[in-house]
């Protein structure tokens, strides 16, 4: 059945292809967005969720509501993490409920419950904003905690965590990696041996509407949505790298010298932005050292089990797409390293 759905955040690569899909599915989308949102078949509406009116307008006559909008980076301040992810959740959450939405999806991630020591086969966990590394990721857990304690019989809301989302035309993983790899500027930590899940965008974004149509199982939960095939990051790195037509790492630091080196970076790197002298991400962070030197994976068997469903898009398939997008090549299919954790 057609339902008239507000997907905010539609102008990154998964809030896009998440209005896209639901687009393709038969339901009226409107997009929210600071810029306009690419797409067939979407009504696009530029705004912020820092103004609660324009919110207000975006959410009026609304079935529900996907939300994907956030400030995600893995340095700046705290207030403009604060202000987006969760004072932009809270007007959300304001205004769908007036406006009688029956359902939100908050899409969330993983590290509102990583706390810097390794994740095995784990489930979702609670989100908690003291322990969470990094102003993304305790902004992320604060607002996902304010969306799941207003989740009711009325006003149905469910978190969706998918972890390390790539594809073609990602600017937040795999083209920095390629353009790392290109200048030398791309080591492994630890010798790339962290075993980690990652998910492929059409699973991520088939994950977050099964989340919406799967509601009534699915509601004051969180979710954790991968594509349970936790590979190592050596050979993902490797991969993309092939995929992009550049050498992969070819050095290696210790994990717990890049923690230290990225703690002092971003404090450098926030002093300097804060005087306009940087305008881009740190090559390195404390958060982005742990995340790169210590294993995460989840067992999927409970969120395959609520929302009914299993990703299509296998790693080695998407590696496939992922050169032919960037013209490099794809290693040949092999044997899935972890396929006893696959779920």
């Amino acid at each position: 059945m057609s339902r008239r759905i507000l997907v905010t955040g539609a102008s990154g690569l998964l809030g896009g292809a998440v209005a896209q899909l639901l687009a393709d599915r038969g339901h009226q989308v409107r997009t929210f967005q600071r810029r306009p949102a690419a797409g067939t078949g979407l009504e696009s509406v530029a705004g912020s969720v820092t103004d609660p009116g324009a919110v207000a307008r975006a959410v009026e006559g609304m079935d529900a509501v996907v939300h994907l909008a956030a400030k995600v980076s893995f340095t700046g301040a705290w207030s403009e993490f604060e202000a987006t992810n969760i004072e932009g959740t809270r007007n959300l959450l304001a205004a769908a409920q007036a406006a009688g939405v029956r359902d939100l999806v908050f899409v969330s991630s993983p590290s509102v419950a990583h706390f810097g020591e390794p994740i095995a086969g784990a489930g979702a966990g609670r989100a908690d904003p003291d322990r969470a590394r990094g102003n993304y990721a305790r902004s992320k857990a604060a607002a996902e905690l304010l969306a799941l304690a207003a989740d009711s019989a009325q006003f149905r809301v469910t978190a969706i965590r998918p972890h390390v989302v790539w594809g073609p035309g990602d600017t937040q993983l795999v083209e920095r990696v390629i353009d790392r790899a290109r200048s030398g500027r791309l080591p492994l930590l630890d010798g790339g041996a962290a075993l980690i899940d990652t998910t492929y965008v059409d699973n991520a974004a088939a994950g977050i509407v099964r989340g919406l149509e799967r509601m009534e199982h699915a509601h004051g939960q969180a979710l954790v949505v991968t594509n349970g095939q936790p590979r190592t990051v050596g050979e993902l790195m490797s991969g993309i790298c092939a995929a992009g037509g550049v050498r992969p790492p070819a050095f290696s630091v210790p994990g717990w010298l890049a923690r230290g080196a990225g703690s002092v970076i971003e404090k450098a790197w926030l002093a300097a932005g804060a005087r306009g002298l940087v305008h881009d991400e740190p090559p390195m962070t404390r958060f982005l050292a742990e995340q790169l030197s210590t294993s995460h994976w989840f067992d999927q068997r409970h969120t395959r089990e609520v929302l009914d469903w299993t990703p299509e898009v296998s790693i080695d398939e998407g590696m496939r797409r992922l050169a032919g997008h960037y013209g490099g090549t794809a290693a040949q299919d092999e044997p899935d390293i972890a396929g006893r954790t696959a779920l």
